[in-house]
């Protein structure tokens, strides 16, 4: 595991440096690149300038392969209409199953647009709908901000079913990084209120855990996403909570949820050399220790988005196999698709 390997003080804390010989050799001719991504989230004014060129180059962009619409939802506070994408299989008849789908970025930048690739992915494997939020991000408006739009999406899934032409009682929730954490966020209050029904959660390398950044056992620097961009990304979600001195609630932070009975199976996976190796892995743990079905892989000397980061080569077609063709298929098939009882 990361923890056994040599140490170095960084920043204060005793932190596990990765080199590029520690990476899958799948990874090493991306070491380079992959530095770059940490350069990008801890400055804010990088950050917000990536996402106003996310934006431009592909909000509201549509695809000939997909049946692409979008949509406005008036959020529950009253304050922002949510604009989100709408993705089906073109000439599909019929209803189908639906995923809300939370796109990942630190809960700092990205759009639903960017995941096009994964969209076509799920859609390929097994015909749904997809719907994804525009979600606010935590520099414009901290918690519960980004948490309530993809909470309301969700109510709005259930109300528009029928619009859809989606199954309402059987909700699928997807999610990769911080939408893997928002992921566990809306899963959680879902089976908390009963609200909705969710058939399975997919909270891919999920952040759960605003404390890691904080504890030396688990600092690690590293390229892609390391644990000063957790720090980053964690301070600036949680800002008016700690401005307030309140208790982070689970709704923020799953991690800090003590209560695992009644969730929905889960598939997830996760690299050994990346910040949120631990708390992915204590998630399943206690996932587990709850009698919930989960399909969990730790892939060996990989970074965070690993998959992405060397796509095209043997490492992230294992990872696409595992999350796509074997289990998501297969959860898909048991309890999205399955006749209710």
């Amino acid at each position: 595991m990361w923890w056994s390997c040599a140490l170095c003080e960084s920043k204060g804390f005793f932190a596990v440096k990765v080199t590029k010989e520690m990476l899958h050799e799948d990874l090493r001719p991306y070491f380079n690149r992959a530095k770059l991504v940490p350069i990008i989230a801890r400055n804010k004014w990088l950050t917000q300038l990536l996402n106003k060129l996310l934006n431009r180059a592909v909000s509201g962009k549509d695809h000939d392969d997909l049946d692409c619409s979008e949509t406005y939802i008036q959020s529950s506070d009253g304050n922002t209409e949510i604009r989100a994408r709408i993705y089906r299989p073109l000439n599909h008849e019929g209803r189908l199953p639906v995923m809300l789908y939370l796109h990942g970025g630190g809960l700092l930048f990205g759009n639903p647009e960017m995941n096009i690739e994964i969209f076509r992915r799920f859609i390929q494997t097994r015909p749904c709908v997809i719907v994804s939020p525009d979600y606010r991000k935590s520099y414009t408006q901290p918690y519960p901000a980004a948490f309530n739009d993809c909470y309301d999406t969700l109510l709005w899934i259930k109300a528009n079913a029928d619009m859809l032409e989606a199954s309402a009682d059987k909700i699928i929730v997807a999610g990769h990084s911080a939408g893997g954490g928002l992921t566990a966020a809306v899963t959680l209050k879902a089976r908390d209120t009963r609200d909705v029904n969710i058939a399975f959660q997919m909270p891919i390398y999920p952040m759960l855990d605003d404390l890691q950044p904080g504890d030396p056992e688990r600092y690690i620097d590293c390229p892609m996403w390391n644990s000063e961009c957790s720090r980053v990304a964690w301070s600036a979600y949680l800002a008016d909570l700690h401005k307030q001195n309140a208790e982070i609630p689970a709704y923020a932070a799953p991690a800090r949820n003590s209560d695992y009975r009644d969730f929905p199976p889960t598939i997830t996976f996760v690299g050994s050399l990346e910040p949120l190796v631990q708390e992915t892995v204590a998630y399943v743990e206690r996932l587990r220790q709850a009698n919930v079905e989960v399909a969990f892989k730790e892939y060996e000397g990989c970074l965070h988005n690993f998959e992405g980061l060397a796509r095209g080569t043997a490492l992230s077609e294992d990872a696409d196999d595992f999350l796509y063709k074997t289990h998501y298929a297969d959860f898909y098939d048991r309890y999205a698709s399955a006749p209710s009882n």
